[in-house]
């Protein structure tokens, strides 16, 4: 079953350029030229899988329709695309939800490689194991894919599942940076480092009781990050 990529891009030579590439790479593809379309879009077709935004948009921006989609939909890839290579832009994309960026101009291999990922990640666990971390007040559950903390789900991403799972699989134990890089964005992943960093940042926001003084995710000094004490 090929899977149902978004691509959202105002210049209609860029979005045509992305779209032949993306169906010869063997992917469905729905465009939208306006930050209104792909919200439409994405409702129309639940089953989208990731969807690329451009950050610049005649209706609005990429990040504010990323944060839109984000706010009813924890499960879909998001990636920003964005012509500028401000590290602010990178960050801001990421804290709105999104999975990952890419810099324009990019090669068809770079970006579809990026999909895959994404695709890898939502769907590389089997459903069929029942197994459950536990480290109070959390529990993760790998059938279900989905993290509790004092009994109320908290919602998180494709991503931020996989570096809790990690986390969690390996407490006490701090992880170097490029191992949580490799581990959850894949050996063959091309961006930057602080990837990693603005999604510790996101996932603090969201389970730690302090995110300025975290008890769970704790920061390795000049080496990367720690679960628990």
């Amino acid at each position: 079953m090929s899977r149902k990529i978004l691509v959202l891009e105002d210049e209609a030579n860029i979005r045509s350029f992305i779209i032949i590439n993306l169906k010869r790479a063997g992917y469905e593809t729905i465009e939208a030229g306006t930050g209104q379309d792909a919200l439409d879009q994405i409702r129309h077709n639940p089953d989208i899988d990731v969807a690329l935004l451009d950050v610049m948009l005649p209706d609005t921006d990429g990040f504010e329709v990323c944060r839109r989609i984000r706010g009813s939909n924890k499960r879909i890839g998001i990636i920003m695309l964005t012509a500028r290579t401000q590290e602010m832009d990178k960050v801001t994309g990421l804290m709105m939800g999104a999975d990952d960026y890419v810099t324009k101009p990019f090669s068809p291999a770079e970006l579809t490689a990026r999909i895959d990922a994404l695709c890898r990640r939502a769907t590389g666990e089997t459903i069929m194991s029942t197994d459950e971390i536990t480290y109070p007040p959390f529990r993760l559950s790998i059938a279900n894919r989905t993290l509790e903390k004092n009994g109320q789900q908290v919602k998180l991403t494709q991503v931020e599942y996989s570096i809790i799972k990690l986390f969690m699989e390996n407490t006490g134990k701090a992880l170097p940076r490029e191992e949580i890089l490799e581990t959850v964005w894949g050996k063959d992943y091309i961006g930057e480092a602080k990837i990693v960093d603005v999604n510790i940042r996101r996932l603090r926001i969201k389970i730690e009781d302090d995110a300025q003084n975290p008890k769970f995710i704790n920061t390795v000094w000049g080496y990367g990050y720690k679960w628990g004490s």
